[in-house]
């Protein structure tokens, strides 16, 4: 039977969306199982990823930018130019805390409403809608970051050392969970 979407409140009403999203995906309760099950294996390699990460994003003059204007909730001193950010800034380490604190979330926390909040809100924090009015992140670099990351974290499970099942299940769910994701950063670029 076929289902009935409501076009423009996919666009209006997050639940709405996200549940749609889901449900299209056959992101499931086994999916999160799958990513939860990850953590005890994720969570001692994510300060390798953060730092694979942010290695990535100092290698481009168009992503590095980004950390040079004052980042919301951050107090500390800045650099002036792109070209004296130093991994060691403690904007750097402020933002790797936070990107290490995200894929700690990811694995752990519960996939309900204030999760799917919580991933709305990654992608809205990288437009001068929302944190600071300085930060505008072109959609590009989005992409470019959120197929680095999906890569980085499909690679991390493949080397786990999983059960093929296992592998798979974890594999697949990761994935359907990055496609949400980037979704929920995609739609704060449109129109």
């Amino acid at each position: 039977m076929m289902q009935h979407i409501d076009e423009s409140r996919l666009e209006s009403d997050l639940a709405y969306r996200f549940e749609y999203l889901t449900g299209f995906m056959e992101f499931t309760a086994e999916d999160i199982d799958a990513i939860h099950g990850a953590a005890e294996y994720l969570a001692p390699v994510v300060p390798q990823l953060v730092d694979a990460i942010y290695d990535k994003l100092s290698q481009y003059d168009a992503t590095w930018r980004h950390f040079v204007p004052r980042q919301h909730g951050y107090e500390g001193s800045v650099a002036t130019d792109v070209e004296s950010l130093d991994m060691d800034d403690e904007v750097i380490q402020f933002r790797k805390q936070h990107l290490g604190r995200y894929l700690t979330t990811l694995v752990t926390k519960p996939y309900d409403e204030k999760m799917v909040g919580y991933l709305d809100m990654v992608g809205a924090m990288h437009t001068p809608g929302t944190g600071s009015a300085k930060i505008d992140v072109p959609l590009v670099q989005m992409n470019a970051l959120m197929g680095f990351v999906s890569d980085a974290l499909l690679a991390t499970i493949l080397g786990l050392g999983l059960t093929a099942e296992l592998q798979t299940r974890t594999l697949r769910a990761f994935n359907k969970l990055l496609w949400l994701q980037n979704d929920l950063i995609n739609r704060h670029y449109a129109g």
